[in-house]
């Protein structure tokens, strides 16, 4: 009875493999737990790589898109005001454009005549470096001048701060015509008030002095005139820069016995290097293209010995009346700006890999 019973309970009982793991069938697939129950198993759950059910994937939102269609009149401005504008240069610089066609509707194509004959003159290279030159001093009097008022608009007093403030603004806001004008009077070789300043000094030879006689007396009219406009933007955006600078790290110079170079080197400049690159680009860009001042003063003379690349542009363009030939010049102007402006992003990448580094 005994052993009925065993075998009774012995052909219920399910068999198992090694470990009471029930073994597969013949074809690998009959039973619950074979292979192939395995194979269905994981055909019926799929699973990502890492384990975890892969996310569904969102509609992109209507907020994502609102920054660009913000974006998007600004764009279509600039597409019709300045895009179209340069499409058209471009196609005259490779036109052989004078007044003969320009009357008669003719169009004479010249291909990159213009260019080889520009690239090829002495005077396009003159001007050229005329120009660097120029911008170059400018630039180096306006950041120098504007950072010295700016750091004294941070130590002056409220009242004091408020007038420096006040007369900065009036002279931003002076137009360039407006202030161009002003400086013909100042400098004006018979009734200006510097000559007579300079007699009443005692320099008698400066009583009836030609300013826009000799090349380098006419930029220095220039120069002083570019200088004292571009100062308040420089002033006013520097002490507006400084006073986010945290007061506790000039304390803390101080402490350590910083003087004001030490503290201007260690303390102020590290924290605006930003604003100076920017501010330094920016005035590079608008002393570079600057026309009214140079056009007003004495119209590149004497002799053209005063003319920048705008001003080459312009006369060869307009004065010689070579229109296709200002228009090659005006793009070759561009191209030199694009440079620059190509190293100043440079230098800002650079700037922001070294930050990334430090951090």
């Amino acid at each position: 009875m005994a052993a009925q019973l065993d075998d009774a309970v012995g052909k219920a009982a399910p068999q198992t493999g090694k470990g009471d793991v029930p073994p597969a069938g013949r074809d690998g697939g009959s039973r619950p737990g074979g292979r192939g129950g395995l194979r269905a198993l994981s055909r019926r759950a799929p699973r990502s790589p890492a384990g975890r059910t892969p996310a569904r994937r969102t509609p992109r939102s209507p907020a994502r898109r609102t920054p660009y269609l913000l974006l998007l009149p600004a764009l279509l401005a600039t597409t019709v005001f300045l895009g179209w504008p340069m499409v058209r240069n471009l196609l005259l610089s490779f036109q052989n454009l004078n007044m003969k066609e320009l009357i008669q509707h003719l169009t004479d194509w010249r291909g990159v005549g213009n260019y080889q004959e520009i690239l090829g003159s002495e005077q396009f290279w003159r001007v050229t470096l005329r120009t660097l030159v120029f911008t170059a001093v400018n630039v180096v009097l306006i950041m120098v001048l504007g950072v010295l008022i700016g750091l004294l608009l941070a130590r002056l007093g409220k009242k004091m701060r408020l007038t420096l403030s006040l007369a900065l603004v009036l002279a931003w806001a002076m137009p360039v015509i407006a202030a161009t004008t002003v400086f013909q009077w100042l400098f004006d070789s018979r009734y200006g008030v510097v000559n007579w300043l300079l007699d009443t000094a005692g320099w008698h030879a400066m009583a009836h002095y030609d300013w826009v006689g000799t090349q380098l007396s006419t930029f220095s009219v220039i120069t002083v005139l570019i200088v004292w406009q571009s100062l308040p933007f420089v002033a006013l955006n520097l002490y507006a820069a400084t006073t986010t600078i945290p007061r506790e790290l000039y304390e803390a110079a101080r402490m350590d016995g910083a003087g004001t170079w030490k503290v201007f080197t260690s303390v102020t400049f590290p924290f605006l290097k930003p604003f100076f690159l920017a501010t330094t680009f920016l005035e590079i860009i608008w002393v570079f293209k600057a026309f009214p001042q140079i056009f007003a003063i004495n119209q590149g003379g004497p002799d053209r010995l005063t003319e920048t690349l705008p001003i080459y542009a312009f006369t060869e363009g307009v004065g010689n009346l070579h229109f296709g030939m200002g228009a090659a010049i005006s793009l070759l102007t561009i191209v030199v700006l694009l440079a620059m402006t190509a190293y100043y992003l440079r230098l800002t990448l650079r700037q922001e890999r070294q930050e990334e580094n430090e951090l």
